[in-house]
């Protein structure tokens, strides 16, 4: 059984399980703290600290945000940070300090990364193969915009609710795009309204947009404006083809859906951050097949389900696994609607997979 702390709250005492208090704290840490950018203060006025803007195998390339002047660097030896055990220890958007004898940089005398700069966040995912390893997408961004479509390809909710269970973790803010809104609006109504009735009710904000058309691009280039945005989903979905939309002058591969298995092919090959002429920076990344949850124990999984969060409030025991447990209120907003089966049968299949690996 978990270890406990007894609180005394209007003369009654309550258990708040320990996973719930670092729940609170992670979080409170977070908004004391969220600035950007996250630079300790001696290095605000040096001339050695730049972002990771774009990442291909050893080699990587940096800017002096805000600022876009590309330079190119390499990793000096093995760099490991404290508690991470991702396959990359740089991603796109962290921040470096670097070295170099003189002049500006160049491929042939490329700067050296010496070490990396605190994250205040990140999105990080496990291969859904055997190896398991965990790999971080991007660091230290503003937002998220998840791009899904209803169909061609059609969106896998376990997929959805893996992305978005692990921005809450890592204190990202997530925004759902549903792309080819122009395709679906008259064909697919009914899945469209289910689809924002179960992501709405969560307190999830949707913005649908038509890359094609033109739809919702405007709302969407206004929102990435000053900040930096990571943009993400499976292959197919569209994500190349809204960034070009929102700003033609970015070069970028635009791929189309393999009929066979109607997912899209790879165009992203690596994790890229591009400056946008309506101000703010965008990350572009490869199409995921697979997204497995890291450090995330299954006793905390429901913590991240906002509804969910907010539902067991009313359960009778604390901790509760939402699953066995007499007068639960999660499965009764199950059962009476306010929670959505779609959310609860994903909730199920991350704990069971929380006991597989652990």
């Amino acid at each position: 059984m978990n270890p406990c702390i007894r609180i005394h709250v209007n003369n009654k005492y309550s258990e708040i399980s320990v996973i719930f208090v670092k729940f609170l704290t992670r979080h409170a840490i977070y908004h004391a703290g969220n600035i950007w950018p996250h630079i300790d203060t001696d290095d605000m006025n040096s001339e050695n600290t730049a972002t990771v803007v774009k990442h291909t195998g050893s080699h990587y390339m940096l800017s002096k945000l805000p600022e876009w002047d590309l330079f190119p660097a390499v990793l000096k030896g093995k760099i490991r940070l404290k508690g991470n055990t991702a396959t990359n220890p740089v991603a796109v958007g962290d921040v470096v300090v670097y070295e170099h004898a003189s002049g500006h940089p160049t491929q042939e005398n490329p700067a050296i990364i010496k070490s990396v700069k605190e994250r205040r966040n990140y999105v990080i995912r496990k291969s859904a193969n055997l190896s398991r390893q965990a790999h971080v997408i991007a660091a230290n961004i503003d937002q998220a915009f998840i791009v899904a479509t209803l169909d061609f390809p059609e969106v896998k909710l376990p997929f959805l609710d893996r992305l978005l269970v692990t921005c809450e973790v890592y204190n990202v803010h997530p925004v759902i795009v549903l792309n080819k809104i122009d395709l679906f609006r008259n064909i697919y109504t009914e899945q469209l309204e289910a689809f924002h009735r179960i992501y709405e009710g969560a307190g999830y904000q949707i913005m649908e947009v038509s890359a094609l058309k033109g739809e919702g691009i405007e709302s969407l280039r206004e929102a990435c404006a000053d900040k930096i945005s990571l943009f993400s989903g499976v292959s197919g979905v569209g994500k190349s083809s809204l960034i070009k939309a929102m700003d033609p002058v970015v070069d970028l591969r635009i791929g189309e859906i393999s009929a066979a298995h109607l997912q899209g092919r790879h165009t992203t090959t690596f994790y890229e951050m591009y400056p946008l002429s309506s101000g703010g920076f965008i990350i572009d990344t490869p199409g995921i097949r697979g997204f497995g949850l890291v450090d995330i124990a299954p006793e905390e999984i429901a913590l991240y389900f906002p509804e969910m969060l907010r539902a067991s409030e009313g359960c009778r025991f604390t901790p509760c696994t939402h699953t066995h447990e007499p007068g639960c209120a999660v499965k009764d907003a199950v059962e009476a609607g306010g929670i959505s089966f779609e959310r609860y049968s994903s909730y199920l299949g991350m704990l069971e997979e929380g006991k597989k690996y652990r």
